[in-house]
């Protein structure tokens, strides 16, 4: 590992053990790797998903559903969080872009709709996952459709439909476009 290497993991471990010692109302230096978010720190699922949500504002990660579920100590919670971050930076230029405002309406296969869901959000990291496991569970033949507001740039467009193609490869139609009206563009 390189010296920037553990730079890196040192500032991170230090950014998340302060993230994480606000959302428990700890001092970091309670949160040593052994510590037990459960039973030393009496942390609820509610309290994980906070701490999920502060880590995805805070480092623009998303973790995981199972991985909220597998993590039982501080020290979990950090190396799997390091590890997402540096997986991220591999992968992905750092993007100085806003999350994109849009909505978003998902509809079931069939003849019979029994259920839709409509929303309008910023798509963050765990909003884009939110979606996907929405749409996803509308089945093949289901239909994701996000509108972005009328300021949405063409790279806007191809970024969003890119975040989504892998749904069109489990049968379900997304359809990404610009809304000319300026009711989302407030929001």
């Amino acid at each position: 590992m390189s010296a920037h290497a553990y730079l890196l993991r040192d500032e991170l471990e230090t950014r998340i053990r302060v993230l994480l010692a606000d959302q428990l109302g700890v001092g970091p230096e309670d949160l040593a790797p052994e510590v037990s978010l459960l039973d030393d720190l009496a942390a609820d699922s509610l309290d994980l998903l906070e701490i999920a949500l502060a880590i995805e504002g805070t480092l623009g990660v998303v973790l995981p559903h199972h991985c909220l579920d597998e993590v039982r100590t501080c020290g979990e919670l950090i190396a799997a969080t390091v590890a997402l971050v540096r997986r991220r930076l591999g992968r992905e230029p750092v993007s100085a872009d806003p999350p994109v405002p849009l909505r978003a309406r998902i509809t079931p296969a069939g003849p019979r709709r029994v259920w839709i869901v409509e929303r309008v959000l910023l798509l963050t990291p765990y909003a884009a996952e939110s979606l996907s496991d929405d749409a996803l569970r509308a089945g093949v033949g289901g239909r994701l459709e996000l509108s972005l507001g009328s300021h949405a740039t063409d790279g806007m467009l191809v970024s969003v439909r890119a975040q989504f193609s892998r749904l069109a490869e489990r049968g379900i139609h997304v359809e990404v476009r610009r809304d000319r009206s300026a009711r989302l563009d407030a929001a």
